[in-house]
């Protein structure tokens, strides 16, 4: 985008990630197609991230987003936003599809991620390598929002329930430190219990998860939360019978959410999503450390050093109306996330806009006005709206997701 170009509105094109544990209909349902993908496809990107930058189609020829911002940020981003997060667009935006677990993991504060970035860098360990834990200097604070019924596991259970259980279930003596986190239940102590569990390389691993699986068809569980940990336990050990990472549900909270819920996960809270698609945004950073229930890459003792062992967990987020639209709001400085739905003869405007946005379309059709310009607009299209595209207008039958960084 030249500077003496008439603000436009751009269709993105987006990536595609395809891991393990995406769903082969999901996604491609989402965009239109019918027939399931021929292999696992587990999140779309919409954003910057060097990883997988979105393309737009500008000046006749398609372009990278990152380096179109990068051309103009100003002008692109808004002076506010492109000042403070260093003419870089601050989040990244994917819609997730989780037909199995993903990896028991964390994400750095910004400290920790610049110190294990430059760490990396100073190994010479290549950005696409597997062994890499830190794609970039950036901490990862996100927000999913879900679109099916959905299934976390997300920060610790309050110490006296995981005790009593472990105890109900006949497990202390397979448990390293049970003893001490009986008699002095502190987050230092369950810290001690949970990293030996965990970071010791057993030769018996497969023994351990199946004693477990045994003391849980043994039991009969007390209520509707036990017997969600005991049918997690029995599926996570089907799938990873050697990982110490299925002992996880006795020590995690396992939430369930239903369409249109979200929640916020902070930096340093242990947590995996277990089933389900939704909508996720975060600060612009793909940095992960994993503790098990994965094929890639574990890192115990970096994992261990960033985790919280306090009642720091999941945070359920309600949405507020306003305007027109359903907020997500949550702490984070990079992003904020919408709903906005729109029916015939109630168009959304929006004027005065404060810096870039990135809209996607999950249902029906409608159609984007601006100056003299329009764009239709399907399902499973996106698309990226500059800051100095001042006012817009959407007509049409169509549910909307909406990213924009707060300003106010």
């Amino acid at each position: 985008m030249n500077k003496s170009d008439e603000p436009r509105i751009f269709k993105l094109r987006n990536q595609i990630r395809n891991y393990d544990w995406g769903s082969k209909t999901f996604i491609f349902n989402l965009l239109g197609r019918e027939e399931p993908s021929p292999e696992p496809q587990a999140e779309l990107w919409m954003g910057t991230h060097t990883q997988a930058p979105s393309r737009i189609l500008s000046n006749g020829r398609e372009e990278s987003l990152l380096e179109v911002i990068r051309q103009n940020p100003m002008r692109i981003l808004g002076e506010s936003v492109a000042r403070k997060f260093e003419n870089e667009l601050p989040f990244l935006f994917k819609v997730l599809a989780a037909a199995h677990p993903l990896s028991i993991q964390a994400h750095p504060n910004k400290a920790q991620a610049r110190k294990g970035f430059k760490l990396e860098n100073k190994k010479n360990i290549p950005l696409n390598s597997p062994e890499r834990n830190y794609k970039d200097n950036n901490h990862k604070p996100e927000l999913l929002c879900a679109l099916t019924n959905f299934e976390v596991m997300c920060g610790f259970q309050p110490i006296k329930n995981i005790v009593e259980r472990i105890k109900y279930l006949q497990l202390e003596d397979h448990i390293p430190r049970m003893k001490e986190l009986e008699i002095d239940p502190t987050a230092k102590n369950l810290k001690k219990m949970f990293s030996d569990l965990m970071g010791k390389h057993y030769d018996d691993q497969t023994k351990k998860v199946g004693i477990l699986v045994n003391k849980i068809a043994e039991s009969k569980p007390r209520d509707e939360n036990e017997t969600l940990i005991y049918r997690w336990i029995v599926r996570l050990a089907a799938i990873y019978p050697k990982d110490m990472g299925v002992f996880s549900p006795l020590f995690l909270n396992i939430m369930k959410l239903k369409p249109g819920e979200a929640f916020f996960i902070e930096a340093g809270v242990l947590h995996t999503y277990l089933s389900g698609c939704g909508l996720e945004i975060m600060a612009n950073s793909d940095n992960v450390l994993r503790g098990g229930l994965t094929h890639k890459k574990v890192d115990i003792p970096g994992l261990i050093k960033m985790l919280k062992f306090d009642k720091a967990g999941l945070k359920k987020i309600q949405p507020k109306f306003n305007k027109g639209e359903y907020i997500y709001q949550t702490s984070a400085e990079e992003f904020q996330l919408s709903k906005i739905i729109v029916k015939d003869n109630e168009p959304f405007v929006r004027s005065n806009i404060s810096s870039a946005e990135i809209i996607l379309c999950i249902e029906g059709t409608g159609s984007i006005t601006w100056s003299d310009s329009s764009l239709e607009l399907k399902q499973g299209e996106s698309i990226f709206i500059p800051f100095a595209v001042s006012e817009y207008s959407i007509e049409g039958s169509t549910e909307l997701f909406r990213v924009v960084v707060p300003t106010g």
